[in-house]
């Protein structure tokens, strides 16, 4: 049952920024400060107050991953049923209930379970504010509508944690959890200010899908593409000392501000020149800084290594999420952007986990190459002509090809 029995229909043609897609990305940049406070802070909860060895650090951080990976296909079913307004607001007030649970926290079971529920509202979230960004945005400006987005995500996921261990200073625990509780509620209160966004499905149709069909191609290219990011990110501050640094705070503030410039700069490549050649771009660049990485081991080598492999994660997120979309009727937009973000999860949790194997046995080195090995793969597929909208020129309305590759196979 939709929320609103007369839905609203998209912004005209000739905008992207307007006072909803404003009002959305407000609750976004809200919402994900209240995660990136946590991001640094939850680790040093564990091995500190409540005195957890590393592998407990693994599985309470790991395990707010497993919520989200475990419901967002679910959370599109649900946006494209009762509407994305729903999962917005209720993905926030989830949020918040789970970092107020933090507060309360006296050992790492109840620290699990508030984790496995913040995974769970993440999940509805992300996917309802997404989905309602590119229902937003015109059909030719979707890649732009998109980066735009992200550059909330970024926002907060970059800067959250600095401000996370301001508020900390050592020891105050409770009021990171108190603030980031405050921002949590911020997002569900800029989440109601939105006005919903649903298409219903036509009568008699069938239900959208828990997994997309439209979305598998472009998942896998973004789970292989994705991969990198996980090793960057997780071996990052280890590496840096090989080539004389103390710390990765340069070079993780250099991958933040790389992809916030191209996102905002670029945020038309994907729609000018399309998703497969913005694509085929992305994972072509990320492959090569990791190369780069891997084996120009000096503090040059490294920084350039660093912006080159920020280009190509800027752009693959809004390339192969246009590729998605493309050709999905309206009714089952929630459903594919679900489908495709739980490749981004799985990426992060298998990624990390795969590349650590690779360090363990070859060093930093090995584990580099082959996070740019499974870039080059992806881009493999991407060009493989596996997906029949990647055959040719990709347009944004729904080529004959795309159609055929999206409906159901005769009986």
């Amino acid at each position: 049952m939709l929320t609103n029995k007369s839905p609203q229909s998209p912004q005209p043609p000739d905008r992207v920024i307007t006072r909803q897609f404003l009002t959305v990305v407000v609750a976004g940049l809200f919402y994900f400060f209240s995660l990136g406070m946590l991001l640094p802070i939850v680790p040093l909860f564990v091995a500190g107050p409540l005195g957890g060895s590393e592998l407990a650090v693994g599985i309470l951080v790991g395990s707010f991953s497993i919520g989200a990976v475990l419901i967002r296909p679910f959370a599109g079913r649900i946006g494209d049923r009762m509407g994305r307004k729903v999962l917005i607001v209720g993905g926030a007030l989830v949020v918040a209930i789970s970092v107020g649970l933090y507060l309360l926290v006296t050992g790492p079971e109840m620290l699990l379970a508030a984790r496995l529920i913040g995974g769970v509202g993440e999940a509805a979230f992300f996917v309802g504010a997404g989905t309602m960004i590119t229902d937003l945005a015109p059909p030719s400006r979707r890649g732009e509508a998109i980066s735009y987005w992200s550059v909330a995500v970024y926002s907060g996921l970059a800067f959250g944690p600095a401000l996370g261990e301001f508020v900390l200073d050592e020891t105050h625990f409770n009021r990171v959890w108190a603030v980031a509780l405050v921002f949590a509620l911020l997002s569900a209160a800029f989440g109601m200010f939105t006005t919903e966004t649903v298409v219903p499905a036509p009568a008699g149709g069938e239900p959208a899908p828990l997994i997309n069909r439209a979305a598998l191609t472009p998942g896998f290219v973004l789970f292989l593409g994705m991969i990198g990011l996980a090793g960057f990110a997780a071996f990052m501050p280890l590496y840096v000392s090989d080539v004389g640094l103390e710390d990765s705070s340069s070079v993780f503030l250099l991958y933040g501000c790389t992809i916030l410039l191209v996102r905002i700069l670029g945020a038309k490549i994907p729609d000018r020149i399309g998703p497969l050649r913005a694509g085929t771009l992305s994972t072509a660049a990320a492959a090569t800084g990791l190369i780069v990485i891997a084996f120009v081991e000096t503090k040059v080598g490294l920084y350039l290594g660093t912006i080159i492999f920020s280009i190509g994660m800027s752009l693959l997120y809004p390339s192969v999420l246009t590729l998605a979309l493309t050709g999905v009727p309206d009714s089952q937009r929630g459903s594919a952007v679900g489908t495709i973000s739980s490749f981004f999860d799985l990426s992060q949790g298998i990624g990390a986990a795969v590349l650590g194997v690779s360090v363990k046995i070859g060093g930093y080195r090995a584990g580099f190459s082959l996070a740019a090995l499974s870039a080059v793969a992806a881009l493999v597929l991407l060009r493989s002509g596996i997906d029949p909208r990647t055959r040719g020129p990709v347009d944004h309305q729904a080529a004959t090809a795309a159609r055929e590759y999206l409906e159901p196979d005769p009986p």
